[in-house]
């Protein structure tokens, strides 16, 4: 079969959009490619396909182990032989498919980063040869992009181990010094990757910027836009204390919604998920975590509550409305007040080289108290009893991220396995990476007072040819 063949039989489509035909052809001819194409218009499509003609294996790289289930399970339902290995299996899950995986079944395999550490999947995956390699998120790998992940740094050694197969990088979001370190870290040459850019231009996005002051005015603007945009909408906040808040607002305003955020337990944040999915007019108030696997055509509103850290995760959120095409509504609500949120979060985000070497020599040398006392004990140790300092939390993710720790202290089998990492006491890199975060909130300030057609200044940030008179924002109508 051919691609049109391949198109409409699995996925039931008679066209490609966009540049998806250009960039599968790209695959075929096993040439490597970096793909920037907005949310929901198609990115999976673009390695999926290829797949489906390859002889030997496509191995997907992913960050979201929560999707992983969700786009295996879409490919079953098309009869494409497709699975997934992370730690949400169990042991014996596991081993049956690393058995399956040596034995030559699957034609795609998504597996996160991390998997890459286990010699028991490494000695099953030296038993196919992989023809693909589709790396997903691929912001991820730079460290100068907005979700930075080190394990992503050490794709170019996993493209090594694969035997250098055709590379496929994609990403709704990459200004242009992000593309360039993309391209570094995959080992590969500028001249020898097509990048295909989808550009970020949504004319059906009405983007709109207000200037308020207070729970009052923010409460006013929010039903505001229910009642001009009837439909399914999502107001996302920066913090669960505030959403909480303004859930018992909208409930004293009779005002039906779901809330999705962190503290909810994994199965009623599915649920929440299923309902909004599955329902029409649903308002759901929602942390940033609330966007994968959200792929939802009649989003008719977005709005912002609480002003986000970057015009990348701005955009990435505003991206889910308006699928279908038609007019959607994008709110930011600006308020001064909600900028000393993202200043803290980014200096606990940004402990200091000192910080990380206090806690490896804990770990190294008390690590039985730390997990008998739990993490309360260890911010006594490391905080002097601060409660809202949360740099303590930020640092044990980034020592099990550079491979530093393995298990947690929750479960009380927190272990230490390697040595600190150089870059976790190199001030020099951490303060240029707390600078670099700065910059970022700054421009989302600059974006939202400024008097910029809205979709110019975007298309500026990630480097586009800009726009004039979009005549869709506040700023051109």
């Amino acid at each position: 079969m051919n691609i049109h063949e391949i198109l409409k039989k699995y996925y039931g489509f008679s066209e490609f959009r966009g540049q998806q035909q250009e960039i599968i052809h790209n695959i075929l001819q096993k040439k490597h490619a970096l793909v920037i194409m907005p949310t929901g218009m198609g990115k999976s499509l673009c390695y999926q396909l290829p797949a489906l003609m390859l002889e030997d294996l496509t191995v997907v790289i992913s960050p979201l182990v929560a999707l992983m289930k969700d786009q295996v399970d879409g490919l079953h339902k098309r009869d494409v032989d497709a699975a997934y290995i992370n730690s949400l299996l169990s042991g014996k899950e596991r081993k049956k498919r690393y058995k399956d995986l040596a034995a030559g079944k699957f034609s795609l395999l998504y597996i996160t980063p991390e998997r890459f550490r286990k010699q028991d999947f490494l000695d099953s995956l030296a038993y196919r040869k992989v023809a693909l390699l589709a790396v997903d998120e691929a912001h991820c790998i730079s460290e100068w992009g907005h979700d930075f992940r080190p394990d992503y740094s050490r794709i170019k050694n996993f493209r090594e181990l694969m035997g250098n197969p055709t590379t496929v990088a994609l990403t709704a979001t990459a200004i242009p010094e992000v593309q360039n370190d993309i391209i570094r870290q995959l080992g590969l040459k500028h001249e020898d990757v097509t990048i295909f850019h989808e550009g970020i231009d949504r004319p059906n996005l009405l983007l709109d910027v207000k200037d308020i002051w207070g729970d009052e005015s923010k409460t006013h603007e929010i039903l505001s836009v229910l009642r001009s945009y009837p439909g399914n909408g999502v107001v996302y906040f920066s913090l669960i204390k505030t959403l909480k808040k303004f859930s018992e607002y909208l409930t004293n305003s009779k005002v039906k919604h779901l809330c999705y955020h962190g503290d909810l337990e994994s199965q009623d944040r599915k649920r929440v998920q299923n309902i909004f999915m599955a329902g029409e007019n649903n308002l759901v108030l929602a942390t940033n975590a609330f966007g994968m696997g959200i792929d939802k055509d009649n989003i008719r509103f977005v709005v912002h509550a609480e002003i986000p850290g970057s015009i990348e995760s701005y955009y990435q959120e505003i991206g889910r409305a308006g699928r279908d095409g038609k007019i959607s509504k994008c709110m930011l609500l600006y308020d001064e007040q909600d900028l000393l949120i993202h200043m803290d979060f980014i200096k606990w985000n940004n402990p200091e080289a000192e910080f990380y070497q206090r806690l490896f020599h804990i770990l190294a040398e008390d690590i039985q108290q730390v997990n008998a006392y739990g993490i309360e004990w260890l911010k006594e140790k490391m905080l002097y009893k601060s409660r809202s300092d949360y740099r303590l939390e930020t640092a044990l993710r980034m020592l099990e991220r550079y491979g530093v720790t393995d298990g947690d202290i929750e479960h009380k089998n927190l272990t230490v396995i390697g040595s600190l990492s150089e870059k976790l006491t190199d001030q020099e890199y951490l303060s240029e990476k707390l600078m670099r975060e700065q910059k970022k909130l700054h421009s989302l300030v600059l974006y939202a007072k400024g008097g910029q057609c809205r979709k110019a200044f975007i298309h500026q940030y990630f480097g586009l040819p800009l726009k004039e008179n979009c005549g869709s924002c506040d700023i051109c109508k």
